[in-house]
């Protein structure tokens, strides 16, 4: 089927599309990454964005944007100045929606290059329908992670990605101001989706260690060119024993 546009994804997510049109929508978006994060992202301009706007607009975000801006160096990019970024923020704030998330998520990409809280950002907007219906054979899941080797330079299995009290569901391919994130998705015991996420890192051996992320519990370490994540909605305990079994196969 032909790309669908930005309005015909909104009529989808508000039901108001045709039976099969819908249904062709439901198979290309299983299949499509890309196409499954254009929904993700246009189901999320549905929270209450000018609320939260308005009250940001209030505290005088601009002074604390600044402060922050002017303790950073110049960006290396000629063509995107600081005052422009401010300019931006502020048009974004009074606008609102999902000109101001895309702003907001590109500004952590280039400053602060946590890509744990980018994930935690895409894994909040995840429900259990978004995994449930995807398909999950061996076959599928190999030509999956073809792709994620090829890009990070791995050599997963599904044999050493299989984790107890959880179901394979999907491996894709996100990427962030250039940078490469591979996520492999589960559905757990109790529904809640389950990531294990990768990208590319020089920062050397770490130690598994744990954080929140939108009220979802992170057990991260760190390899000699990668970083992983395991990010859900089970305890850190039950986390850190996932990650421990992912560590020592995917390193062994």
């Amino acid at each position: 089927m032909n790309t669908p546009s930005d309005e015909q994804l909104v009529a989808y997510l508000d039901d108001e599309l045709e039976r099969n049109y819908r249904e062709q929508l439901d198979a290309a978006i299983a299949e499509d990454p890309l196409l499954n994060l254009r929904v993700q992202w246009l189901q999320r301009s549905n929270l209450p964005y000018k609320n939260a706007y308005d009250e940001l607009a209030q505290q005088a975000p601009l002074e604390r944007l600044q402060a922050r801006l002017d303790a950073m160096p110049s960006p290396e990019r000629p063509g995107l100045s600081r005052r422009w970024f401010i300019g931006a923020a502020a048009a974004a704030l009074v606008a609102g929606g999902v000109l101001a998330d895309r702003l907001y998520l590109g500004w952590q990409v280039q400053q602060t290059q946590n890509w744990r809280s980018l994930v935690g950002d895409y894994m909040a907007l995840y429900v259990p329908q978004t995994l449930d219906h995807l398909p999950n054979d061996e076959a599928t899941q190999r030509l999956q992670l073809r792709d994620v080797d090829t890009r990070l330079g791995l050599n997963l299995s599904p044999a050493a990605l299989k984790l107890p009290g959880a179901e394979f569901k999907r491996a894709q391919l996100l990427e962030y101001d250039g940078v490469p994130i591979a996520q492999i998705v589960y559905l757990d015991a109790r529904k809640t989706p389950l990531a294990l996420c990768v990208t590319r890192s020089n920062s050397g051996p770490r130690p598994l260690q744990h954080e929140q992320q939108h009220e979802m519990n992170v057990v991260y370490w760190s390899e000699h060119e990668h970083a992983w994540m395991l990010i859900g909605h089970q305890s850190t305990g039950e986390l850190q024993a996932k990650a421990q079994l992912l560590r020592s196969r995917l390193t062994g």
